[in-house]
């Protein structure tokens, strides 16, 4: 039976070294990491060029319509009654603050 793609992660994420760095923020290493599991983890669901699928399109005009706060609270918290998950239990709060930078200024779907 196949994995599901939370279930691949929390499996991949036992295995990966402590990366922050001891100012806490993130190494080059984890940051490649956090990039590789947002375009095929999250792509699971937002597609693997974030264009959508069973999750909407992640554009950087979508994306910049929060904070960056508030867009890594909605990816530690999930959005209740949809298919979002939570990534609380696998990602720290710089981690998820670092994807939602990315999605914000980094993200190459710019629709």
């Amino acid at each position: 039976m196949p994995l599901s793609a939370p279930r691949r992660l929390l499996l991949a994420l036992c295995w990966l070294p402590v990366t922050a760095l001891a100012d806490g923020s993130l190494s080059a290493e984890r940051e490649q990491e956090l990039e590789t599991l947002l375009y095929q983890d999250c792509g699971s669901c937002h597609g693997m060029t974030l264009r959508g699928g069973l999750g909407p399109p992640l554009p950087r005009s979508r994306m910049n319509a929060y904070d960056r706060d508030g867009l890594a609270a909605l990816i530690l918290n999930g959005v209740a009654g949809t298919a979002m998950p939570g990534w609380a239990g696998l990602l720290t709060e710089e981690e998820a603050r670092w994807l939602a930078d990315h999605l914000q200024h980094d993200n190459p779907l710019d629709e």
